[in-house]
């Protein structure tokens, strides 16, 4: 059973070197879906984990057997084990339980900033101009969605590049990319040595815009400028809206550049060999973690008597 649980917490320290070769033999598309999908198996796997790790040295204890109707303490590993591996269960989930409350706390905040400042804005349809010297842009979730844009931004590109930046944002609320990144952080709270995840996630989000705002300028040369020089023209002061809301300049902007002036095919095969690789490691860690906890449960029924041992 043990050995079981211990499989979702070592895999997602595994996590840097998949999304380092698997991520980049992706379409953007394909990306997104998969490497999110790794982010919340890793990421739920882990804490389901924990929680093994928890319950198990908890009936361990005298005590607390009765908790749980225990005829008589649970024996599964010896005491020295249960009882550290509980202790450090207790501390990561703790851990984990103030990161993820903080993280949430934080974007709600900025969120309701962001929206309290498009009452002072312009707006044009889904377009809202902010009057501000420094250069943002963003695509900011709701019932309806909005582009937020600043003055700064505007003065910074001319006329085709502006409409570039939108259909890229436009891009962000259609395909509602708030949920992808909002997981992401969620499962990098869980999880610290998935930031790679978080990352790579935060790239494929901004490379399916991108793609999808070439396609409707019908210029990808055009995209990269825009793209580029609103990066370059952004504030590196500390943003005023949530992660999750996707922004023109988030991402590597040189590696999103190339992709966009030099596009490269992967071959098919190979493609399809990264999404396996990260699918199986999620099936793999999610396995794991639910052979470990059908054990303990099994278990424990033994110890309340309720089935005979074999």
């Amino acid at each position: 059973m043990i050995a079981a649980l211990l499989l979702p917490l070592l895999v997602p320290f595994a996590a840097p070197v998949l999304v380092r070769w698997a991520g980049a033999r992706l379409r953007p598309t394909a990306a997104l879906w998969t490497l999110t999908a790794t982010a919340c198996v890793l990421a739920g796997a882990w804490l389901a984990a924990l929680g093994g790790l928890l319950l198990a040295g908890a009936l361990t204890v005298s005590a607390l057997a009765p908790l749980g109707h225990l005829i008589h303490p649970l024996n599964v590993v010896p005491t020295v084990i249960a009882y550290p591996a509980a202790a450090l269960a207790v501390g990561a989930l703790v851990l984990c339980a103030y990161t993820v409350t903080r993280s949430v706390l934080r974007q709600f905040r900025q969120y309701r900033t962001a929206h309290a400042q498009l009452r002072h804005a312009s707006t044009a349809g889904d377009l809202s101009v902010l009057d501000r010297p420094e250069a943002d842009a963003y695509a900011l979730p709701g019932n309806p969605g909005r582009i937020v844009v600043t003055s700064g931004t505007l003065r910074a590109l001319d006329g085709p590049e502006r409409e570039a930046l939108f259909a890229h944002e436009r891009a962000h609320l259609a395909g509602r990319h708030h949920y992808f990144l909002a997981a992401a952080e969620l499962a990098t709270r869980c999880h610290p040595a998935m930031n790679a995840l978080r990352d790579a996630i935060g790239l494929a989000v901004e490379r399916v815009a991108d793609e999808a705002a070439a396609t409707a300028v019908g210029d990808r040369s055009l995209t990269a400028r825009a793209i580029g020089r609103a990066a370059l023209a952004g504030s590196t002061g500390r943003p005023v809206h949530p992660s999750f809301a996707a922004g023109a300049a988030g991402g590597p902007i040189p590696q999103r550049v190339k992709a966009l002036l030099q596009p490269t095919a992967v071959p098919h095969g190979l493609a399809i060999a990264a999404a396996g690789l990260l699918l199986a490691s999620s099936a793999v860690t999610g396995a794991g973690a639910a052979a470990g906890l059908v054990s303990l449960h099994h278990n424990v029924e033994i110890a309340q008597g309720e089935v005979q041992d074999d």
